[in-house]
């Protein structure tokens, strides 16, 4: 079992088994794989101790993945909520950042729903 950035990756294709990496996806799979020159059809097992080395030698010197991508995704984030800007503002909140609506829906978001005393519906006036 080949271990890169910290994760032990699976025995599947190549390809598939680099997605495990967080901070790589299927077209930066493609593109390392054509970089390090290793078959992305081929098994992890399969692969040879230098090619591995091929593999983890690339990542780390062109990609930010695991820890450091963590890192730098939540400094983004408080740069925002440190700033004020609506979107910090928003995220401080725990509300959707993107413009969704959250009359209806957001509940991810916003987590469980908490009801409001007096928010009955005013009767209509006939």
């Amino acid at each position: 079992m080949a271990r890169i950035a910290g994760i032990d990756l699976p025995n599947k294709p190549v390809q598939v088994a680099l997605t495990y990496i967080y901070g790589i996806g299927n077209t930066s799979a493609q593109k390392i794989c054509a970089a390090s020159g290793v078959d992305g059809t081929m098994r992890m097992n399969d692969v040879a101790a230098d090619d591995v080395a091929a593999l983890i030698k690339l990542i780390d010197g062109e990609y930010n993945t695991e820890g450091r991508l963590r890192t730098e995704e939540a400094m983004n984030i408080k740069r925002l909520m440190d700033i004020g800007c609506y979107r910090g503002i928003r995220h401080r909140r725990g509300l959707p950042v993107h413009g969704q609506r959250t009359r209806t829906n957001a509940r991810i978001r916003k987590g469980k729903r908490k009801t409001v005393a007096g928010k009955k519906q005013a009767p209509s006036a006939k």
